[in-house]
């Protein structure tokens, strides 16, 4: 048989769905602010049959939002920085430059958490908001699903320190031409994952972004 052969159309949809995973055991580790749980479950496997029963840890969270704010008439990004905890032994630094972001609240939908964050970050009016991309961030450990936009802004007049007081933010605004942006990334200073994706996704769209805007 030929690799052609053997090789599922990734196209398609996918041959498992989540009737193919048997849940024998929920268990709740930790509940703080995000929950630990440990599932004890089964699974078919590609060539027939099922798995063996077998524990993973989950990390439950809110679903996410990110937003990069570009100012089409500046060519300029917005980006915002603030310390973060899981990067505290960050060789570097644990502050970390970053887009808007922020989580998913009930009832909410995530372009509101764009807009909302956008203001409550940066203090940034959003224009036009662009979805790019939905993805899992960690699907091994974690159920998080982020969303993640680009929001059309006026820079004009931002900058400064932003963020809620009750949720301990301390949130330094930075107006940066694409061009200085781009050369941070190039650099490894912007090392998440939002601001990695955002940045090249930008890069092969701001021409046409300036070209019709």
């Amino acid at each position: 048989m030929s690799d052609a052969q053997r090789t599922p159309d990734l196209a398609a949809e996918a041959p498992f769905t989540r009737a193919d995973v048997e849940l024998l055991e929920r268990r709740c580790l930790h509940q703080g602010f995000f929950r630990l749980e440990a599932l004890q479950l089964r699974h078919r496997l590609f060539e027939g049959g099922w798995s063996g029963a077998m524990t993973r840890e989950v990390h439950r969270r809110h679903d996410a939002v990110g937003v990069l704010l570009y100012d089409v008439a500046r060519d300029a990004v917005v980006l915002v920085e603030q310390f973060r905890a899981g990067a505290l032994e960050d060789p570097a630094s644990p502050w970390k430059l970053e887009v808007v972001a922020g989580l998913v609240e009930e009832g909410e939908s995530p372009a509101e958490v764009a807009r909302r964050e956008a203001v409550e970050e940066a203090g940034a009016r959003v224009g036009e908001l662009i979805e790019l991309y939905a993805y899992y961030p960690s699907p091994g450990a974690c159920d998080e699903r982020v969303t993640l936009f680009c929001g059309l802004v006026d820079s004009e007049g931002l900058g400064g320190v932003h963020g809620l007081d009750e949720e301990h933010e301390d949130i330094r605004v930075h107006v940066l031409p694409f061009a200085r942006a781009w050369e941070l990334l190039q650099a490894g200073r912007l090392d998440n994952a939002m601001c990695l994706i955002a940045l090249q996704w930008l890069a092969v769209e701001r021409a046409s972004l300036r070209a019709t805007r």
